[in-house]
């Protein structure tokens, strides 16, 4: 464990780095990562790998998707509240996966790229909450998320262009599209509609007042009934109501799936870089399918497909016959 102590009180336990530790993550974060918008990019790629880990365990326990059989990622972005959240339902975290992984160099660097963070995560029946720098970690009385892993990040004054749904879709188009798992934007919207005037109430139209002292034209030949009459000449008014837009990012079809013939160079390019994480373009592509009464599936260390020396070339072996 890399905290140098701990201290515990009503059940809550707060960690404290080491000096060496938080001294050579400030290092990494600030000199490393100037890129800030592939925190969004780590944070997705974490809840894809806690999904995959669910759907591993749920092939010898089905009972594992009972609390939820949906495998999804969301992404709520709030501009009053300064935060960008994410939430998954993935495998989640127990308390002592919490405790032992929280404050690795490799698990928890993206803290950097925010002002703070807290997080809920549940694991089957252990739900815990984790919060700060020096990290916190106890027992989750809150609202339930279910099976899965909340992220709050507090975002930096600088860093508010990703609590803008225009951002986080380029984010998401650029480094993670071809991600396995539908990721949806959550994002809060106000649209006008018309609502019938309350009793006593005035309805402020500019149009009508400019037209008061226009001669008025009575149609005295109308047979329609005095409730239809009420009906048509009730009065509206516009109000401003808030919604909840929520739209799917990775519509794409996996590239793998499709018709080489249909793929230009350009949407190789973007899968590779989406790939392997290099600003380089690809030098070149092989895209085969083998078919027969099953569809092969090839282990990551098959010479016979690709020779030690040539280790440096990056790919996809995908399977319709396993998960």
């Amino acid at each position: 464990m890399p905290a140098a102590g701990n201290v515990v009180e009503e059940d809550v336990e707060t960690f404290a780095f080491q000096a060496e530790i938080a001294q050579l993550m400030s290092l990494i974060i600030n000199t490393f990562y100037s890129n800030k918008e592939i925190f969004l990019r780590e944070l997705i790629s974490n809840s894809s790998d806690a999904l995959d880990k669910i759907r591993y365990e749920s092939l010898t326990d089905p009972t594992k998707l009972e609390s939820c059989k949906d495998l999804k990622i969301e992404v709520r972005p709030d501009v009053l509240a300064r935060t960008l959240t994410l939430i998954d339902t993935g495998v989640g975290m127990t308390k002592a996966d919490l405790i032992n992984n929280l404050g690795t160099i490799a698990k928890s660097g993206y803290q950097g790229f925010h002002g703070g963070s807290a997080s809920w995560s549940r694991h089957l029946h252990d739900r815990s909450v984790w919060s700060g720098g020096s990290f916190t970690v106890k027992v989750d009385s809150g609202e339930s998320i279910g099976r899965g892993t909340r992220v709050i990040l507090y975002l930096k004054e600088d860093m508010t262009e990703y609590c803008e749904d225009k951002r986080v879709k380029e984010v998401v188009k650029k480094h993670s599209q071809f991600i396995g798992y539908p990721i949806t934007l959550f994002v809060e919207k106000t649209r006008e509609k018309e609502v019938d005037l309350e009793a006593g109430e005035e309805e402020v139209d500019k149009d009508a007042a400019e037209d008061k002292d226009k001669p008025k034209i009575e149609d005295v030949g109308s047979d329609e009934d005095e409730d239809t009459k009420e009906s048509k000449n009730k009065r509206k008014k516009k109000v401003k109501e808030k919604y909840i837009d929520v739209e799917e990012l990775n519509k794409t079809k996996p590239i793998w799936t499709r018709n080489p013939d249909d793929i230009t160079n350009e949407e190789y390019g973007e899968f590779y870089k989406s790939l392997t994480n290099d600003w380089e373009d690809h030098l070149a592509v092989k895209h085969f399918s083998v078919e027969g009464q099953l569809e092969v599936f090839i282990m990551d260390n098959c010479d016979e497909l690709i020779p030690e020396y040539l280790n440096f070339i990056k790919g996809v072996v995908d399977s319709e016959d396993l998960p």
